[in-house]
């Protein structure tokens, strides 16, 4: 499927997780791409076509902040918004340090991530 600069890539490894987020934010007209894993979301040959990524923190692979700083290794910047079960003040530095926009907690309220993506995708 060929990707725009609106598309958003969800990289989560809980399908509900990632099944809701869908919804949710085509409901919003975004276009979204799903990926079960880091290896996933690095595998596609697609992967600097998007707008922005949406990033679990904890995955089984490698967590959200290592894969931002694979992501950053290969030469790509694209925006970041991590999503987290539990946020600590450690975390959030490290995130803000990686580049990362936003870290919001699950459960999400639609409209804060759906900001944080707009708000990526505006200043991309």
């Amino acid at each position: 499927m060929a990707q725009s600069a609106r598309s958003i890539a969800v990289v989560d490894d809980d399908a509900a997780v990632r099944d809701a987020l869908k919804f949710a934010l085509e409901f919003e007209g975004l276009l979204v791409c799903l990926y079960d894993g880091a290896q996933a979301l690095l595998a596609d040959p697609e992967l600097a076509h998007h707008g922005c990524l949406v990033i679990d923190y904890r995955m089984p692979e490698i967590d959200g902040l290592e894969l931002v700083e694979v992501l950053h290794a290969r030469g790509l910047a694209i925006p970041v918004i991590m999503i987290t079960g539990r946020a600590n003040n450690g975390m959030r530095a490290r995130a803000s340090r990686a580049g990362i926009l936003a870290v919001l907690e699950k459960p999400l309220s639609s409209n804060a991530l759906a900001d944080a993506i707009r708000s990526a995708l505006a200043g991309r």
